[in-house]
């Protein structure tokens, strides 16, 4: 059951609940008891304890129902040179997503995964099976304007969680976080920059292949946006409301209701990520339920990892959003998941364990 959100009041999210601890260290132990050297297996052997922990249930069960959301959405700031593509890419690729001709639906084929699409701020009119959330047409000009009314911001963080309500309730296991929306590493940067304490120049990114002039006005657009989020860092909703977008604003509500109903999350690129530094500040805690698929190559990614404490499953020098990072990373969190289920343990092999040979001593 999906928890109760009182729409008129302020915006709240309930105690996220810890992972299973127990199941945690049952599968630290059968890990163990494998055929195999202890550790041999490397960052194999700590997912597959993750998910336990997540899934409270040890050995843990390769996910069945994997799910795909993409967030879509225009920013206004893209009318003003920081990204090598126009607006009318963003209806487009919505389009695309639809028809299954983009990377984000061949990886999630791949890997087991199911797509939704849901339009939060496309500046176009896109069919009813994506916009049935959406907030409005395009978000404001963020280096000089709010992006979102305050009655925005808070329709579109209810839309997140009314939106991963309701894929947890239809049996998803495992949700993953995609993004689109040209312009969106612009205000992805300056939530970075403002909740990691990160100079400008330090997080603008190349985002769609700019060249170095454009590059230059995406640094003084995230400088002066900056400014402006500065004011409101101790609000995350105001933050949103002031530097976001519905897109953004709308992952961010999804990140934290997905930790609340304990699914775990697996993690895409930098403006996931950005969601996700804001969503954490929502929800403390909601960390514990989320998996970096990968590292992007977004100069943003790894400070955003690096202030969730989260290590990445892949790092494949990838950036183009969609969730077509976590993606990637999917087919080795369930690899990892059937190598603690399925390895026969030294007992069942009948082979001697490292225990039993310290115990009885090297064969004659």
């Amino acid at each position: 059951m999906s928890t109760d959100q009182n729409e008129s009041g302020p915006i709240e999210f309930p105690a996220v609940p810890a992972p299973d601890e127990q199941a945690r260290r049952q599968a630290v132990a059968r890990q163990e008891q494998l055929t195999k050297p202890a550790g041999s297996l490397g960052r194999l052997e700590e997912l597959g304890v993750w998910v336990a922990a997540r899934q409270s249930n040890c050995p843990p069960r390769p996910f069945a129902r994997p799910r795909v959301i993409v967030f879509a959405g225009d920013h206004g700031i893209a009318a003003h040179g920081v990204s090598a593509y126009p607006s009318e890419v963003t209806g487009q690729m919505v389009g695309n997503f639809l028809s299954g001709g983009a990377a984000v639906n061949v990886l999630a084929a791949s890997a087991g995964a199911t797509v939704r699409v849901v339009d939060m701020a496309v500046n176009t009119d896109t069919p009813p099976v994506v916009s049935a959330h959406k907030v409005r047409r395009g978000s404001g000009v963020i280096d000089r304007e709010d992006a979102l009314t305050a009655a925005e911001a808070d329709a579109a963080i209810r839309a997140g969680r009314t939106i991963a309500d309701e894929e947890v309730d239809s049996g998803a296991d495992l949700l993953i976080a995609g993004d689109m929306g040209i312009g969106n590493t612009t205000p992805a940067a300056v939530l970075i920059a403002a909740l990691t304490g990160t100079e400008p120049v330090a997080v603008v990114g190349r985002g769609t292949g700019i060249d170095d002039n454009a590059w230059m006005r995406k640094t003084a657009a995230i400088r002066d946006a900056l400014r402006r989020a500065r004011k409101v860092l101790n609000d995350p909703v105001a933050l949103l409301r002031t530097s976001a977008g519905a897109d953004i604003a709308a992952l961010t509500g999804f990140l934290a209701q997905a930790a609340v109903r304990r699914t775990p999350v697996l993690l895409d690129g930098v403006v996931v990520g950005a969601a996700a530094l804001v969503a954490e500040e929502l929800a403390p805690g909601a960390r514990q339920w989320w998996l970096a698929g990968h590292r992007s190559a977004e100069p943003g990614g790894p400070l955003v990892l690096d202030h969730l404490d989260l290590v990445p499953v892949l790092d494949l020098q990838m950036r183009l959003g969609e969730g077509s990072g976590a993606l990637t990373a999917l087919p080795v969190v369930n690899a990892a998941v059937r190598v603690l289920g399925e390895m026969a343990t030294f007992a069942e092999a009948g082979v001697v364990s490292r225990t039993e040979t310290e115990a009885t001593g090297p064969t004659p």
